[in-house]
C-alpha cells in the first residue's frame, strides 16, 4: 500500500467543469483526532494526519519550550491504533503551565494554539552565519515544488521540507503547523545539526511559524506564500531570514538578507 493510498479515500462525487456534469470519484485526505499524553496526562489533541505521530509529538513539544533537549525524553510510544502517543520526559514547569493558561488563539489551522513566550527566546535565539547562494535557495525550492504526493492527489496538504548538510527531511500534513512540527521533530530525533538549515514550507508565515522556526534555531524560513506584518516583525526581532512568495524563480526577501549571496548588481 502505497502512502497516497494509506491516507486517502475514494468518494463518489458530480463533477461540474467545462466539460458538463459527469458522476465521477474523487481522492480524500483522511484525518484523525491523535491524544498526547505528557508523563501520564493528556495535555492536547490535534486532528492530523495519522503518520509521524512521534515526529509530530516531540516538534510540537519542543516548538512549546515544553521539552528543552531531546535528551530529555525518556520514552516515546504510539499506541497500536496511532491515536495516542505517549512520552515520558523532563520538562520545563514553567512553559507546560504557560501551554494550559497562557494560550492564543493563533491564525494556524486545526490546532492553533501557541504559548505567549516569544520574548522570553529573543536572546535565546540565533547567532548562525548560515549563508545560501540564490541559485542554491532556487534549487531547493525546485526539489520543494516537485516533490508533493498527497497535495497533488488530494489538494488537501501543506508540506514542510528542511534542507540541511546536504540532506533534507520532508513532510505532509493537513495543517502547516502539523507540517512543520513532524519534520522539526523528525531532525531532533535524529539529533540533526539543523543551525544551519532552510526550512521551505506551504502556506502563509505568521508568526507562530516564525515562532516554532526560532524554538528548533532554524536560521531561513522560506514560503511559496505570503507573510504577515507579525510574522516579519517576529523574524526581525528573533533573527530569521524569512523569504516569501517564493514560485519559480520569484522571491520576496523580508528580513536578514545578509544570509543570502545575492548578485553584486541590484535593481
Amino acid at each position: 500500500m502505497t502512502a497516497v493510498q494509506k491516507h486517502t479515500i475514494c468518494v463518489p462525487i458530480i463533477k461540474i467543469d467545462d466539460n458538463g456534469i459527469a458522476n465521477t470519484n474523487d481522492t480524500i485526505i483522511k484525518e484523525d483526532r491523535v491524544n498526547l499524553y505528557l508523563n501520564g496526562s493528556k495535555i492536547i489533541s490535534t486532528m492530523c494526519i495519522l503518520k509521524d505521530q512521534d515526529y509530530h509529538a516531540v516538534g510540537f513539544l519542543m516548538s512549546e519550550g515544553v521539552i528543552e533537549n531531546i535528551d530529555d525524553i525518556k520514552d516515546i510510544q504510539v499506541s497500536k491504533d496511532g491515536l495516542n502517543v505517549y512520552i515520558n520526559a523532563k520538562i520545563n514547569d514553567d512553559n507546560i503551565s504557560n501551554l494550559f493558561h497562557e494560550k492564543t488563539l493563533t491564525s494556524g489551522c486545526c490546532v492553533g494554539v501557541s504559548a505567549n513566550f516569544e520574548g522570553k527566546i529573543i536572546e535565546k535565539f540565533l547567532s548562525q552565519k548560515a549563508e545560501f547562494s540564490l541559485e542554491q535557495i532556487r534549487l531547493y525550492l525546485s526539489e520543494f515544488q516537485n516533490n508533493t504526493d498527497l497535495f497533488s492527489k488530494t489538494g488537501c496538504t501543506h508540506k514542510a521540507m528542511l534542507f540541511y548538510d546536504n540532506k533534507k527531511l520532508s513532510s505532509e500534513d493537513i495543517g502547516r503547523h502539523n507540517a512543520i512540527d513532524k519534520v522539526l521533530g523528525k531532525a531532533r530525533m535524529l539529533k540533526a545539526n539543523i543551525s544551519e538549515s532552510i526550512l521551505i514550507v506551504s502556506g502563509r508565515l505568521s508568526m507562530e511559524m516564525v515562532i516554532k522556526c526560532a524554538m528548533h534555531n532554524v536560521p531561513i524560513v522560506i514560503s511559496n506564500a505570503a507573510t504577515t506584518a507579525l510574522g516579519i516583525k517576529s523574524a526581525q526581532n528573533l533573527g530569521i531570514t524569512l523569504i516569501g512568495f517564493a514560485r519559480n524563480n520569484n522571491m520576496n526577501i523580508y528580513t536578514h538578507s545578509n544570509r543570502i549571496i545575492l548578485p553584486k548588481k541590484l535593481g
